[in-house]
């Protein structure tokens, strides 16, 4: 009896442990359970856990910059340039899936469709201004990976991230151009669709919450290898992604959001290109050194028919920006986000 007796104390002692345990762990079944909407790889799943997702992201770039110091297009051209860009808006459409292999393994897949658009100008030999666009779009490099969760406990979590970017995406997307006329041309750098080259996405990420707050870090980068069959290689990225979030109620969250992103010059360079007709054309205006922020927020469905739904929503902008040569200055990047769990 006596037996027995220690066994149900052991054995409620235990559940008693493991249920303030499982109490306080790191939980994505809460609005800021998930980072803003921008931030990819923020979270991993259970096992046999599903989620799907789609964002819409919008980018526009207007106006010139040498550096840290605005240029007007005329002086762009005074360096040597016959074709400046005045403004480049891009819409990226994003379909995920992720999946639980098992509690601690989540595989990702991402593909994504590109829309570019840029006006520009032309200095004609007698001084006079011809304004034209182009246009290119497309679906870009399909992404596939996994999540691995190294830890979670007292509330705070950490997992790491390997993708693998397949080169799906076309890097010889042509428009007509007024030097062009009636003919097509393959367009610059910024105007392609894809890398061309295999690359590999690496990141570790910290997650932490309380009751009402959470937080979070990511540090991310992207490797290049090998030069795309138009000989050259996009710049890698290396980025710290910070951000916390504020719970106000058991569907709603607000966030804010801070940014360090370095990314390296294209090597190489696109023989079929000729580097003083464009800046865009250029690989020495190209990378560059930025500090983006952004706000915004995450709406949580915990229960009824749309359970586990969630729609997210960032508005971004850079607070500094150091672009290597004559590039268009970053603006406003606008992010929405539908995500759904089974």
């Amino acid at each position: 009896m006596k037996n027995l007796l220690k066994f149900v104390v052991v054995f409620a002692i235990t559940l008693n442990i493991y249920a303030q345990e499982k109490e306080n762990l790191w939980t994505a079944g809460r609005p800021d359970g998930h980072a803003p909407i921008s931030v990819m790889g923020d979270h991993y799943h259970g096992k046999n856990d599903v989620m799907f997702s789609y964002r819409f992201m919008r980018m526009n770039m207007e106006t010139l910059v040498n550096g840290t110091s605005s240029i007007t297009n005329a002086e762009a051209h005074d360096s040597g340039y016959m074709v400046t860009p005045l403004n480049m808006p891009m819409n990226m459409h994003m379909l995920g899936a992720m999946y639980g292999l098992s509690d601690r393994i989540t595989l990702v897949a991402m593909a994504m469709y590109v829309e570019n658009d840029m006006e520009l100008q032309m200095r004609m030999p007698n001084g006079m201004i011809n304004q034209f666009s182009t246009a290119s779009s497309g679906f870009g490099d399909v992404k596939i990976g996994a999540l691995y969760k190294i830890l979670n406990k007292n509330r705070q979590s950490l997992h790491a991230q390997l993708n693998l970017s397949i080169p799906t995406g076309k890097i010889d997307a042509e428009d007509v151009t007024p030097m062009s006329n009636p003919n097509k041309i393959q367009l610059p750098y910024p105007m392609q669709i894809g890398s061309g080259t295999f690359d590999t996405d690496l990141a570790v990420t910290y997650l932490g919450q309380s009751d009402l707050v959470s937080w979070g870090s990511q540090l991310k980068t992207t490797i290049r290898f090998g030069e795309n069959d138009d000989n050259y290689t996009l710049g890698n990225n290396y980025g710290l992604n910070s951000w916390f979030a504020v719970k106000t109620t058991d569907w709603l969250s607000f966030s804010g959001r801070i940014e360090g992103l370095i990314t390296e010059k294209i090597s190489g360079a696109n023989p079929n290109l000729n580097p003083m007709m464009v800046t865009t054309a250029d690989v020495n205006n190209s990378g560059g050194k930025y500090i983006n922020s952004g706000v915004g927020f995450n709406v949580y469905i915990p229960k009824g028919t749309f359970k586990n739904v969630r729609f997210g929503f960032e508005y971004a902008y850079p607070i500094f920006q150091k672009p290597n040569g004559i590039q268009l200055k970053r603006e406003e990047t606008l992010t929405f986000g539908l995500q759904y769990s089974l």
